[in-house]
């Protein structure tokens, strides 16, 4: 069919409606459609793999014939190529479509669908029950001051290696290799989580791990030699801060548990009949018991006179309702002297595992009594009274031999009892 048939501009403002629907062909396709209501649109009807098809090039006369022609050359040139008009058409719809909900998602605050921060948060969202909520709320503060500022907006799909590392390495070279080594962790876990959804093809982490500095374990600081031992013990006893932090500190090295469950440890879970204190750990999610020794009970018995009335045993200076700062302790070491290089909060842990190692005790005991649990689940929850009377008198001997440190006793090893 021969183009260009319609003459002029003139001929198309001069048509009249009927009844019913007509067409003014241009040839080649393209033609106007004339409603009987007196619109006028533009179509262009062709044939792809043998099929009919026929779209829209706008309506007269915002679109002119000289632009409704254009529109149908590039429609001709597509088809030449191989390539369906329609699809292009589809496909400029959803990029517009898409670009409309991206502009609205930012305008609420919503990360871009499929970025980075919308797979990460999904993420988030099946990991959060998993974990405890300090542990959640380490990722989700990782995530939104390191991770989102540069990769958050980014498709998950098109984020490559050496995107990753333009993330981790500046955290890296700022002397801070365990947060790199954490923060490229997390994205780690972000796209196995994608790649599972069939967000993405492979997770690119990995081949960053070797472009990092190894991540060197730094064990928290401890005493270990009995003298200094019994030198902290006298320290300790000597500390002039507030009561509470002071028992505390007082009842640490007896019970060796880890800081945060000392300051959060309940009443309700303290049995002095028994002698034990029970308690959920959820940092390994195990159930664990802690034996009393007659020293531990003495101390635990003081302070109740003053916080036995409410929930925790060492309430905060803020209110009764929360535990203590899990800072407290660690302040009152540095107020006695003892620097960050010297003692922990957490060395009393060390200081027990050692020395009780040394003495000859059961290391299982021992490693149950940190509430560490056995790689095999079916052991741990086994396990998780085994050793509960060797434990009961390898914590009376532990606690009677600090109390002989604190007195200047002669260095001797305590003896494991049978």
């Amino acid at each position: 069919m021969p183009r260009d048939l319609i003459k002029s501009d003139l001929t198309l403002k001069t048509c009249c409606p009927k009844k019913k629907k007509y067409r003014i062909n241009d040839g080649k396709g393209l033609f106007l459609l004339v409603n009987p209501d007196g619109s006028k649109y533009w179509r262009f009807n062709y044939s792809f793999k043998r099929k009919r098809k026929e779209i829209s090039m706008g309506v007269y006369p915002d679109t002119s014939l000289k632009k409704a022609r254009l529109k149908a050359d590039d429609c001709r040139n597509l088809i030449e190529k191989g390539i369906d008009p329609s699809q292009v058409r589809q496909a400029e719809k959803e990029t517009v479509k898409k670009e409309n909900e991206d502009e609205k998602r930012l305008e609420q605050g919503i990360p871009l669908e499929n970025s980075f921060a919308d797979i990460a948060n999904q993420w988030l969202k099946s990991y959060q029950p998993t974990v405890s909520e300090n542990t959640y709320d380490k990722v989700f503060s990782r995530m939104h001051n390191h991770i989102f500022p540069v990769l958050g907006a980014k498709s998950i799909a098109d984020i490559k290696a050496p995107d990753v590392l333009a993330l981790v390495k500046p955290i890296a070279d700022r002397q801070t290799v365990e947060t790199a080594h954490r923060v490229l962790n997390h994205c780690h876990r972000v796209f196995k989580y994608a790649v599972a959804h069939g967000l993405m093809e492979y997770d690119p982490s990995p081949a960053v791990i070797d472009a990092l500095p190894a991540n060197k374990v730094k064990h928290r600081a401890a005493i270990t030699e009995p003298r200094q031992v019994g030198q902290l013990m006298r320290d300790i006893d000597e500390y002039t801060g507030t009561y509470v932090v002071k028992c505390a500190l007082t009842l640490s090295p007896f019970l060796f548990a880890r800081p945060g469950e000392i300051r959060q440890m309940e009443w309700k879970d303290v049995d002095f009949q028994a002698k034990e204190w029970r308690y959920f750990v959820t940092k390994t999610a195990i159930e664990h018991i802690v034996p009393l020794s007659r020293q531990a009970i003495a101390i635990l018995k003081d302070v109740q006179l003053l916080t036995g009335s409410g929930r925790y045993v060492f309430p905060s200076a803020r209110g009764a309702s929360r535990p203590m700062s899990n800072n407290a302790v660690r302040l009152a070491l540095r107020a006695m002297g003892y620097d960050k290089d010297t003692m922990s909060a957490h060395g009393f842990r060390t200081t027990a595992s050692t020395l009780l190692n040394e003495q000859g005790w059961s290391p299982d005991a021992i490693e149950r009594q940190l509430a560490h649990t056995a790689q095999n689940k079916i052991r741990a929850a086994y396990n998780r009274a085994q050793y509960l009377d060797e434990r009961r008198r390898m914590m009376q001997a532990w606690s009677d031999y600090l109390d002989s440190l604190k007195n200047g006793a002669e260095v001797i090893p305590i003896k494991k009892q049978v």
